[in-house]
């Protein structure tokens, strides 16, 4: 019973520390409640005020594979959000997982890694090797064969903003231009490939 209450207690306190604003002790021990609280217990204020999309992302993946003669395949593109979307779409309650894994990937790798794709902390090789495995169990699951690598495709749609409905002055903004941006080829860990 005081395992339980102790153990309580110090989640309790390295959770208030991480969600507290910038103070001596959390910069202090930042290292520990990071460790703690990273990835399973993140707090964020989404819940109580939400960022809605402005861009829809279609996040596709290919594979390369070697064969033992030497010769490299790459195969074509598999839509990963296509996957998601299938899952999520006639399905009275849907998972949050089935909504949300790939597209929280993807935005915390965003937070990590820039535009450059190069990781820069523990975290980002985290978030880097997760959304590797993401696509490397999916395009597995779908019968994607042998593959030794992947690399991932991220097309971004921007969301056109609403009419202000009709009159004279109203006119919406011209929506930003579609962006394509290629991950690197990152190797995968073999776990049934």
């Amino acid at each position: 019973m005081a395992l339980c209450l102790a153990t309580a207690l110090v989640h309790v306190l390295l959770v208030f520390l991480h969600v507290a604003p910038p103070n001596p002790l959390s910069r202090q021990y930042s290292r520990q409640v990071n460790a703690w609280v990273f990835p399973l217990f993140e707090q964020n204020w989404r819940l109580f005020a939400p960022d809605p999309e402005s861009v829809n992302r279609q996040i596709s993946a290919r594979t390369m594979h070697t064969t033992p003669d030497g010769r490299v395949r790459v195969s074509g593109w598999f839509d990963l959000s296509g996957v998601d979307n299938a899952a999520v779409r006639h399905d009275v309650f849907p998972s949050h997982t089935a909504q949300n894994m790939l597209r929280r990937a993807w935005s915390s790798y965003l937070e990590t890694h820039g535009g450059d794709d190069r990781p820069r902390s523990e975290r980002a090789l985290m978030m880097q090797k997760y959304l590797t495995d993401i696509a490397a169990d999916r395009i597995t699951d779908h019968g994607g064969g042998t593959f030794e690598s992947v690399q991932l495709r991220v097309i971004t749609v921007p969301i056109a903003a609403p009419a202000e409905g009709p009159g004279p002055g109203s006119s919406a903004a011209a929506p930003k231009s579609v962006e394509t941006r290629y991950l690197p080829w990152w190797k995968v860990t073999s776990h049934g490939n």
